[in-house]
């Protein structure tokens, strides 16, 4: 995968583990631009996915990373954009598929279900795993409604 700036954005649950993926980030020597939110206050998951969304859109990040405490919130809203293919993955093997043959363009992790190091692996493989194409190119085409 070729990275851009990385977007990331979580809700307060996410918000424990996104202080660490911002550690990795840096220490990868990833560009990032954070969405929010900024603590682990209450508040609406929908508000931070939808400005991750717009940013992938706009061509401003890519990829993007997101944060709730399932992972199904935040990857509900970004799959509501045409442009995002958001994958909810906890474990190595699924943050791996969803790169080859989903073309992800958004890693959702659930902040209340992975540990700091499971995230790091997470990470590393969906960042190293480029997209197979061939026939999952043809299904990834038919995903956008039209």
């Amino acid at each position: 995968m070729e990275i851009k700036t990385v977007g990331i954005a979580c809700d307060h649950a996410g918000y424990p583990l996104k202080k660490f993926v911002l550690e990795y980030l840096e220490q990868k020597g990833y560009p990032y631009k954070d969405y929010g939110t900024y603590s682990d206050i209450s508040c609406d998951y929908p508000d931070f996915a939808h400005t991750l969304a717009e940013g992938i859109e706009n061509g401003d990040v890519y990829p993007g990373i997101a944060i709730c405490g399932s992972g199904e919130g935040m990857a509900i809203t970004l799959n509501k954009h045409q442009g995002i293919r958001a994958g909810l993955a906890w474990c190595t093997e699924i943050g791996e598929l969803i790169r080859q043959h989903n073309d992800a363009n958004v890693l959702v992790l659930p902040g209340r279900f992975v540990d700091n190091k499971t995230a790091e692996k997470i990470l590393d493989v969906f960042f190293k795993t480029t997209f197979e194409g061939g026939r999952h190119q043809r299904r990834v085409e038919k995903i956008p409604v039209k």
